[in-house]
């Protein structure tokens, strides 16, 4: 039983209507059908039921109504007093993916402490859905992830899109890919691969692109940081999002450079929190900045190709 199974039939009782409970919490209608009758199913009662006048709570359902009031406080008086305990600890607690978040996150590390210096900064690597996951669980206060455009909303977390952009090859200058204005997917596949593992947004992408095409992977990793570095040794080429690129110091040196792909598929970095939590001073101002600096490096961008 999850917290949020409670919270659904609440508001559809509340409301009675699934339409306006959905519009409500922010979820598409099926899935509030689908967490309830996952709910009656785990009960074994039904507790709505549905008419042409709306959604009516069942006589089951007027019994354990009061009993799925209390539960949704004392839920809410937990994750208060947790709140409680983030902002006397002064941690904050990031999660990312390490795909392509160093130069904007190094950027914002750097605004944070000048405004809260006794605050510990924790960033913790890991794939989007252990960052999610850590997220519903109030293991991290902030989430850093890529996704693609079109991918499903998450019903449960807050999500602020920071920056969009596209897959490019990562290479040393001299490669002869660079003679190429695009990489094509057919290109791609005769070249050394570093490649993100499995689990990662680049990991998915770049098997959707090849599309069937088992290209001819050196090394897996489960950064750009690395990814780059490996790249300057020579391990092989690389293909990660635009914006890991944009800042990077291997580029400006001239040590590594890029080429965009022929595929026009977007690449986002998104930031993510808990949609129903109280969120401390620290972490609301550290959710603002990350949004505030993307904002001015998409301004940049635009200004550098006006």
């Amino acid at each position: 039983m999850r917290s949020e199974q409670l919270i659904y039939v609440a508001a559809i009782a509340r409301l009675g209507s699934y339409r306006r409970a959905a519009d409500e919490l922010h979820i598409s209608q099926p899935a509030l059908t689908a967490t309830v009758r996952n709910l009656e199913r785990e009960l074994g009662v039904r507790l709505l039921e549905r008419g042409r006048s709306g959604a009516q709570v069942s006589d089951q359902g007027r019994e354990l109504l009061p009993h799925i009031g209390t539960a949704i406080e004392a839920i809410d008086r937990l994750r208060r007093a947790a709140d409680q305990q983030h902002r006397t600890t002064r941690v904050i607690r990031v999660g990312t993916v390490n795909a392509a978040t160093a130069p904007l996150l190094t950027q914002v590390i750097a605004r944070f402490n000048g405004l809260h210096r006794e605050t510990e900064v924790q960033i913790v690597g890991a794939q989007e859905a252990v960052i999610q996951t850590a997220l519903r669980d109030g293991n991290f206060d902030v989430g850093l992830i890529t996704q693609m455009e079109g991918d499903d909303a998450v019903p449960d977390l807050e999500t602020t899109l920071l920056l969009r952009g596209h897959a490019v090859v990562v290479m040393p200058p001299d490669h002869p890919l660079t003679r190429q204005q695009a990489i094509s997917p057919g290109l791609l596949a005769k070249e050394p691969l570093i490649m993100m593992r499995a689990g990662y947004l680049m990991h998915r992408y770049l098997h959707r692109l090849l599309d069937g095409v088992t290209p001819d992977v050196t090394y897996s990793t489960d950064g750009a940081e690395m990814g780059k570095l490996m790249v300057a040794e020579r391990l092989g080429i690389c293909v990660l999002p635009s914006f890991s690129v944009t800042g990077d110091p291997l580029i400006r040196e001239g040590i590594l450079t890029w080429r965009p792909l022929t595929d026009d598929a977007e690449v986002q970095l998104a930031l993510q929190r808990r949609r129903s939590a109280i969120h401390p001073e620290t972490a609301q101002d550290l959710y603002r900045l990350f949004t505030e600096a993307a904002s001015e490096q998409d301004t940049a961008k635009d200004l550098q190709a006006a």
